[in-house]
């Protein structure tokens, strides 16, 4: 039977990433295709006690609606971190608990987005926002990149040009797919280019306190006089991502306008969820386990790249990241990484080819790889795998 389905529906696409977790499931494949953190490192003993404890001091409220904001503890505890961290100013109004980042992306789509509005991004960009904005009817303009972060002066020339560009979407830190981290100069740029020309930025930090090595610099939002910038922050990966509990923080009447749409999407976030997560943070340290992850990741990070030292091609470049959860690799342009992709599933090897982060240009001699969720034993062996294919596919 055919079914008469809305427009919208021509814009959106199956996820690749999601198609690919699918591999996850097989035991037999190495793979280093989705973001997933590493499940060994989820504080489930601590969750455990943290459920009972919720539920049997306050079991009636953790099993009850709560307001589409959020649960006030929570949006309070979000609020002073991002203080520490950014020099906001913020207080519990300023955030609203959402779905993951992935939701408050979607709602930015509703707030701001009309048929043939355009958005800037990176050059690449997160492939999972440009699939959550162009169900919005929205044209994207890919902004050329480089280890620094966006051109400036070209994302300037975009802004002076069009007149319907309704958001600048950025991932600053340890940005996905190729880990680069913005300088602390076009950080503030950017947020002087959305005050002159009125654009809001959506500032996307998931990886953020994955840092590695190096100095942290300040967010975007740090430099914002005007309330253009919002902020987008999640516990999945510091935490753990089944919870699916994220928030966009940013100007009280921005955020007030994100809760509209909110309540009819679905109301309210997981009421039980977020007071675990307040309770958590409220009897252990945080810190203390984002410092565990840090080590665990970093150590599977240098892993990661001294094989790919070893066992690439000479021909191949890749970045090499200071913190967050993925590498970018580019072959020679003539070569097509959905290729490189079959050869190496047969190799039992899963990784995601680059054209699928690029909204408009196809370049399709790119690859992204994640380093977080494989054992140390299994990033070797894969990336050697990895390697082997490699030689084969160039020569």
């Amino acid at each position: 039977m055919e079914f008469k389905t809305s427009k919208r529906m021509a814009n959106i696409k199956a996820s690749e990433i999601r198609e690919l977790l699918k591999l996850t499931e097989m035991p037999e494949i190495i793979s280093f295709a989705g973001g997933l953190p590493a499940p060994e490192l989820f504080p489930i003993d601590e969750i455990i006690e943290v459920n009972r404890i919720v539920l049997e001091t306050d079991g009636e409220k953790a099993l009850q609606y709560t307001t589409t904001e959020g649960f006030p503890p929570l949006r309070e505890w979000i609020a002073k971190r991002m203080n520490d961290q950014m020099k906001t100013n913020f207080d519990a109004d300023n955030i609203l608990i959402t779905h993951g980042s992935q939701q408050a992306l979607d709602l930015s789509g509703k707030v701001f987005l009309d048929e043939g509005d355009v958005v800037l991004c990176e050059s690449p960009t997160y492939l999972a926002a440009i699939s959550a904005l162009r169900a919005y009817g929205c044209e994207f303009v890919e902004i050329p990149t480089d280890d620094d972060g966006m051109n400036m002066k070209a994302l300037e020339e975009q802004l002076k040009t069009l007149d319907n560009v309704k958001i600048i979407y950025v991932i600053p830190e340890f940005q996905n797919p190729t880990g680069r981290t913005w300088s602390p100069e076009r950080r503030k740029k950017l947020a002087e280019l959305s005050a002159e020309y009125g654009v809001v930025v959506f500032e996307d930090n998931p990886y953020g306190e994955l840092r590695f090595e190096g100095k942290s610099e300040l967010a975007v939002k740090s430099y914002d006089k005007t309330g253009n910038v919002l902020c987008a922050g999640t516990f999945s990966k510091i935490f753990c991502p089944g919870f699916r509990i994220g928030w966009i923080a940013g100007d009280k009447e921005l955020i007030r306008k994100f809760v509209l749409v909110k309540q009819g999407t679905d109301i309210q976030c997981n009421t039980m969820a977020q007071m675990v997560i307040a309770k958590y943070v409220e009897l252990y340290d945080i810190d203390a386990h984002i410092e565990t992850i840090r080590k665990v990741y970093k150590h599977r990070r240098d892993l990661a790249i001294q094989t790919m030292e070893a066992t690439f091609p000479k021909e191949v470049v890749f970045t090499r990241p200071q913190g967050g959860l993925f590498a970018w690799a580019e072959l020679p342009e003539h070569l097509d990484t959905r290729v490189l992709l079959e050869k190496a599933l047969e190799q039992k090897v899963a990784i995601v080819p680059g054209d699928a982060f690029f909204p408009n240009a196809c370049k399709k001699n790119m690859f992204r790889i994640n380093f977080s969720n494989m054992t140390e034993e299994r990033i070797v062996e894969g990336i050697t795998r990895l390697g082997n294919v490699l030689h084969t596919f160039l020569a």
